[in-house]
């Protein structure tokens, strides 16, 4: 097989999961923005989704939130996904709310509101067994404001129990990851801050518990892709949140801000052995100005892009400038392939597949924008907290 039939090889085997909660209306702390056409209920933002999938052939599974995304019956919702060619993904809970969340959930120095929090996890992996998803993904908004406010020790012994019990409920191939972020909402003190706490608790409790990267929860200047090279080393990178900041989490489209740090990140996972489908690779984005569809259609060539790149690299001339100690050589082996237009690889790869070639065109030539608008009239439309 050649270099560049290898690199079409892998990239027809990608799957990027698209998140439920973007198809809805967002928006900044100040104004959430409404706009024509958005879905109205879980199985509107699966019709989305599908379109994505439709047009890109790389987002074939879709994760929920629960309780934005919550019915009756969710074998029927996973059902209404495979008739649209998509899957339920990843199962996400909410903890952060509701008025008893105020001090914490799975960390509230109150029993009862922690084993409310408990309570909803488990929940999540009911709902993981009816749609037949892989992964319950935990974020936590737990921490303090003020010195003093809470004893930190004690609120990790609190996470840690509350882990365990969710952790024993996981059923066959079922697996928790666990996300991290280091400021927002709480200020003082986050209680998941950073990779090496949520590596700490997932080692603690098994294989089944690995930690998951939002691109956007790090300070600026962080060596994002030295987190993920050292978690696939150590077996515990679960997966992706992608998107893009400038100045903290800004939940912006992926590749927007520094689509070299995307490159670099992929060229770790590629490196590491993590470009399988044993690690998830999610958009966790809010597309509050921008058409919602086209962004996430844009958001998923993004990645596809970075991750052609990263494929590209030349590893047998990386290695060796590597041990000659070749600095600038190491370096321009890596530039080369980022600088590479891979856009009419893509090109070609989507036309193979029986794709038209230009995802985005594709879309506007559709008429599904214009259809959802004429059509979902009436009804709450979804977004933050529906």
């Amino acid at each position: 097989m050649t270099e560049l039939a290898a690199v079409k090889a892998a990239l027809k085997t990608q799957a990027i999961e698209t998140p439920s909660w973007a198809y809805g209306n967002s928006g900044t702390r100040f104004k959430v923005f409404a706009q024509q056409g958005v879905p109205r209920d879980p199985r509107e933002k699966l019709d989305d989704a599908a379109k994505v999938h439709e047009f890109t052939g790389a987002a074939p599974t879709v994760a929920l939130h629960i309780p934005w995304d919550r019915v009756d019956d969710y074998a029927a919702l996973a059902a209404h996904a495979e008739e649209r060619g998509v899957r339920i993904g990843a199962i996400n809970s909410n903890t952060f709310q509701d008025d008893d969340y105020r001090l914490g959930s799975i960390c509230h120095p109150e029993a009862g509101v922690r084993r409310k929090a408990v309570d909803h996890l488990l929940e999540c992996v009911d709902i993981m067994d009816a749609t037949g998803s892989r992964d319950l993904k935990l974020w936590f908004a737990d921490g303090t404001n003020y010195p003093g406010q809470d004893d930190l020790r004690s609120r990790q012994d609190r996470l840690a129990e509350g882990l365990a019990e969710v952790y024993e409920r996981l059923g066959e191939g079922q697996r928790m990851l666990l996300e991290y972020k280091f400021f927002e909402p709480a200020f003082y003190a986050t209680d998941v801050p950073d990779w090496g706490t949520a590596y700490a608790h997932c080692l603690k409790l098994g294989e089944k518990a690995q930690v998951v990267v939002d691109t956007g929860h790090h300070a600026p200047g962080t060596n994002i892709e030295f987190i993920v090279a050292t978690l696939l080393r150590e077996e515990k990178l679960g997966g992706f949140d992608f998107n893009s900041r400038f100045y903290a989490d800004d939940d912006l489209m992926v590749g927007a801000a520094d689509p070299f740090q995307l490159f670099r990140i992929m060229y770790e996972v590629i490196r590491g052995g993590g470009y399988t489908s044993e690690t998830a690779f999610m958009l966790d984005q809010c597309h509050n100005i921008e058409a919602k569809i086209p962004a996430i259609i844009r958001s998923v060539m993004n990645v596809q892009e970075a991750t052609a790149k990263a494929l590209l690299v030349d590893g047998e001339a990386l290695a060796a400038a590597q041990r000659a100690g070749d600095v600038l050589e190491a370096n321009a082996v890596l530039m080369d392939a980022y600088n590479t237009d891979v856009r009419p690889l893509l090109r070609e790869l989507r036309e193979e597949s029986g794709l038209a070639p230009d995802p985005m065109a594709a879309y506007r030539a559709d008429g599904w924008q214009e259809r959802i608008v004429a059509e979902r009239v009436g009804g709450e439309q979804a977004g933050w907290g529906a």
